[in-house]
């Protein structure tokens, strides 16, 4: 079913009268002819598809605009309602803009069928307030033919350009002058096309950044009857409420990495995240997808499980909660009944001294997914362990909280003795299979390693590496 989606495409408003299903590479290709944004995976991988979507952030007056780089080969174009949109031709002046030459004079280009995607995502890099590191910015943008170190220099020119002209992207000559009219333009947009309340129907699919989903059944999506969650304002936020933290549904991975309330929580969160997909896909990926996915090594779905975290489902006004360690019934089958979603995850507020660690063994250190993953919550007082809580991905069907592990660990003397018994009885709980990422025994051994790995890295000088061969 057809569905008249607003949003505006570079400089022009639209109205796409399109299934809402439909991916947006598909429509800037085939439909607005704007054939710079490239197709090639499909999958997520190689970013020619990237290209900015941006949102008014802040009150209704604001004229702040997030803009993420995303992968438009998975977004339905019903994500893209309300938003801006940029491709390769919104980033044209009358002459290559300055990221462009700075790939030009740095000689970082040669068949230019993946140079769209690297430029889209170093305009989104200078757009964002805070200026983090180019690299991570053009992480999900693979090139197979001109070399990285040409491109990673064009970054860098970029970045001492753009602290030359003082951060004015127009100025600078990175964007061009219209996108001064965008905030006005998006309220605008926001007033004459006013979001509708949906009722949540037994036979929607809910779709929140698609990441997944898109790379599973693609065809069945585009026509299909889809709930579209990841603009859904109750379903965003992360906050404090007393001793408990809570996650809306819709909160993504990347704004889960640079949560200041879940850093000072956990410290170590932004290096974890480069283990997780790239920034375009962490930009679209939420909470509740990688957890309803269900997925036997879903990254986000093993943090949460150490920190014995629990779910809120909904279907219309009647709520429950549920433990996320209870949530998996077997593989790809979870408790969602047919009218529920997920609505929040919340998890206590660790205690100060609290340990936390988070392990990922995959073919390539980054951008993909895991062999084994596992994380451990852990807390020790005076020697002794009184609180642990351990999780696992990738050596059973489902992502497994080992029980028994996490409930020998408390009241025991934190030493190598513990942990070699500890290990020994995790190696009882899970069942891994041989498959691409290894074989069943590879894995065994694999986590037995990431295992004895929280505790190295927490007990330095108390528990030595050679203490546990």
């Amino acid at each position: 079913m057809r569905a008249k989606i607003p949003f505006i495409l570079n400089d022009t408003s639209v109205v796409a009268e399109m299934q809402p299903g439909m991916v947006l590479a598909n429509y800037i290709r085939y439909e607005a002819r704007l054939t710079g944004t490239k197709i090639g995976c499909r999958e997520g991988d190689c970013g020619a598809c990237t290209v900015l979507v941006g949102e008014l952030g802040g009150s209704a007056d604001s004229d702040e605009i997030v803009y993420r780089n995303v992968n438009s080969c998975l977004m339905p174009i019903g994500n893209a309602a309300g938003c801006h949109v940029v491709t390769i031709e919104g980033v044209d002046l009358d002459r290559p803009n300055a990221i462009q030459e700075a790939f030009v004079e740095e000689g970082a280009t040669q068949c230019g069928f993946c140079t769209p995607g690297f430029i889209v995502s170093l305009v989104g890099h200078c757009l964002e307030r805070e200026c983090r590191d180019p690299l991570a910015a053009i992480s999900g943008n693979i090139c197979r033919c001109t070399g990285y170190k040409s491109i990673e220099r064009a970054a860098t020119r970029v970045v001492e350009h753009l602290k030359h002209r003082g951060g004015d992207l127009v100025e600078a000559e990175i964007v061009p002058a219209w996108f001064a009219s965008i905030p006005e333009r998006l309220r605008e947009l926001k007033l004459a096309h006013p979001a509708c309340e949906e009722v949540r129907r037994k036979d929607a699919v809910c779709v929140g950044g698609g990441t997944d989903l898109y790379v599973q059944r693609p065809d069945e999506l585009e026509p299909g009857c889809l709930q579209f969650n990841l603009a859904r304002a109750e379903l965003r936020g992360i906050r404090c409420d007393g001793n408990t933290v809570i996650l809306g549904a819709s909160v993504t991975m990347e704004e889960v990495s640079r949560s200041t309330e879940l850093i000072a929580l956990f410290p170590d969160l932004p290096r974890y995240a480069k283990l997780i997909a790239s920034q375009a896909i962490r930009n679209m990926a939420t909470l509740a997808g990688n957890i309803a996915n269900a997925s036997p090594i879903g990254d986000m779905t093993i943090f949460f499980l150490a920190l014995d975290s629990s779910l809120t489902l909904r279907s219309g006004d009647q709520r429950r909660t549920v433990a996320l360690r209870e949530f998996f019934r077997g593989y790809k089958d979870t408790a969602l009944e047919p009218d529920e979603e997920i609505e929040s995850v919340e998890f206590a507020v660790p205690e100060n001294g609290d340990l936390f660690s988070f392990e990922k063994v995959s073919k390539r250190t980054c951008l993909d997914i895991a062999s084994v993953n596992t994380a451990m919550s852990c807390r020790v007082q005076d020697g002794v362990i009184a609180q642990a809580s351990v999780s696992a991905g990738g050596v059973a069907p489902i992502p497994l909280y080992l029980e028994k592990t996490s409930a020998f660990l408390v009241a025991k003397m934190l030493d190598a003795a513990t942990v070699r018994e500890a290990a020994d009885i995790a190696d009882g709980e899970i069942a891994p299979i041989s498959d691409v990422r290894g074989s069943a025994a590879y894995k065994r051994l694999l986590f037995r390693q990431l295992f004895y790995a929280h505790f190295i890295v927490h007990c330095e000088g108390v528990i030595e590496w050679g203490e546990l061969l």
